[in-house]
């Protein structure tokens, strides 16, 4: 009996201690940052294989801005990469995952930037920058 118990709580500990995977944020997004100049709106596309995160983010799949990014546990940085002449709302912004919500900030403390998953597909863009289409 003892022994069994003993099992049982290795066993137990054994998920305590497991690691823990890491969110997963593949799926599109309806995007709102919200600064003191105001609030915008967006969608983005992303797609996440292990840790590391690709996609798009901007007002529209007409008008992409490629991200990278990377996940570790429930937390994700992504970075936006602008054609030339382009600008993005942001550079850099790191969220906490939630399934479906992830909550967080832009270039550290400029404003909040909210994702809700609207699905989880990923959708290339319709049109990418730079590709002459």
């Amino acid at each position: 009996m003892i022994e069994r118990l003993g099992l049982l709580s290795i066993l137990l500990l054994s998920f305590l201690v497991a690691p823990a995977r890491p969110a997963d944020v593949t799926g599109n997004w309806q995007v709102t940052i919200s600064t003191s100049e105001g609030r915008m709106t967006g969608k983005a596309s992303l797609k996440q294989t292990g840790d590391t995160v690709t996609g798009w983010v901007g007002p529209g799949e007409n008008d992409p801005i490629p991200v990278t990014g990377t996940v570790k546990g429930n937390k994700l940085t992504i970075k936006t990469h602008p054609q030339p002449g382009r600008n993005a709302a942001f550079d850099e912004c790191r969220l906490t995952v939630n399934d479906d919500k992830m909550l967080g900030t832009i270039d550290t403390n400029k404003g909040e930037i909210e994702f809700l998953r609207s699905s989880r597909k990923y959708n290339e863009p319709l049109k990418w920058p730079g590709k002459g289409l």
